[in-house]
């Protein structure tokens, strides 16, 4: 019969006796910096998707529609090893570790970074996209008569109202980034949960370490969830001040004074 290991639990599941622990310490704030950075340039490149998927331009369209097929129809373990393992062989990248002041950036994190970002970038393409055609047509062709060039027009008027559609689903990706982290475990990369099978290799109660590791990932999507609500309740308040016409409207109309 298996009998819990108590002990073992809680030391790892406590973050002031757990971070002792350098593994668990480092792999703990890089998840978080990874998380970040992944999804701040997957909301790039899915935003540069978006406005490439509604170009004029047929090359663009199908490109575009080329990166969003097949990061969004193949698995992202398949897409971390091949970009680590593949870039290396190749000698394409070879991955070489950065040093930033007193932080070192290896050749995992990175690849764990533009994986994950990459991948994110292909599902943030819909979500941008989806945001941008939720906006009234009409108010691009307003900004485009007040002689507001198409990309003027796109970060003045439509994006910043397309970025309330955006966050809501943007939260969740970002939720779902954070445990996503994990896969990065496959290329040994410096993760939190890289750090608990390291730990769990030296004395092996794989139970109780990875209960607690999944604790971990347990308390950081439900602050982000309650931060994200915060968010969204913040927005919905703002939508429901905003009552009056848009401001190219009330400028076509002659309605905005001093």
């Amino acid at each position: 019969m298996y009998i819990f290991d108590w002990e073992v639990f809680w030391k790892y599941v406590w973050p002031p006796t757990a971070f002792q622990n350098p593994l668990i310490r480092n792999g703990f704030i890089v998840t978080i910096l990874v998380s970040i950075i992944a999804q701040f340039l997957g909301l790039l490149l899915g935003l540069i998707a978006a406005l490439a998927k509604k170009s004029k331009l047929p090359l663009f369209r199908w490109l575009s529609d080329l990166y969003v097929w097949y990061f969004r129809g193949t698995p992202l373990l398949v897409q971390m090893m091949l970009l680590f393992f593949g870039l290396g062989v190749t000698h394409i990248y070879d991955f070489p570790s950065i040093h930033i002041g007193p932080w070192t950036i290896s050749g995992a994190i990175q690849a764990g970074i533009l994986a994950l970002a990459i991948n994110e970038g292909a599902y943030m393409a819909e979500i941008v996209r989806a945001g941008i055609e939720a906006i009234d047509p009409g108010q691009l062709e307003a900004a485009k008569s007040l002689g507001m060039t198409y990309g003027t027009a796109m970060r003045r008027i439509i994006l910043p109202q397309a970025l309330k559609v955006i966050i809501p689903p943007l939260g969740n990706e970002f939720n779902n980034m954070m445990k996503t982290t994990s896969i990065m475990v496959v290329i040994s990369a410096g993760e939190l949960f890289y750090g608990f099978t390291q730990v769990n290799a030296v004395i092996f109660q794989p139970f109780e370490l990875f209960i607690a590791a999944s604790i971990y990932y347990l308390e950081m999507t439900t602050i982000w969830s309650l931060i994200q609500s915060r968010i969204e309740a913040s927005l919905g308040e703002r939508k429901g001040l905003d009552k009056g016409p848009s401001m190219v409207r009330r400028l076509l109309s002659g309605e905005g004074g001093h």
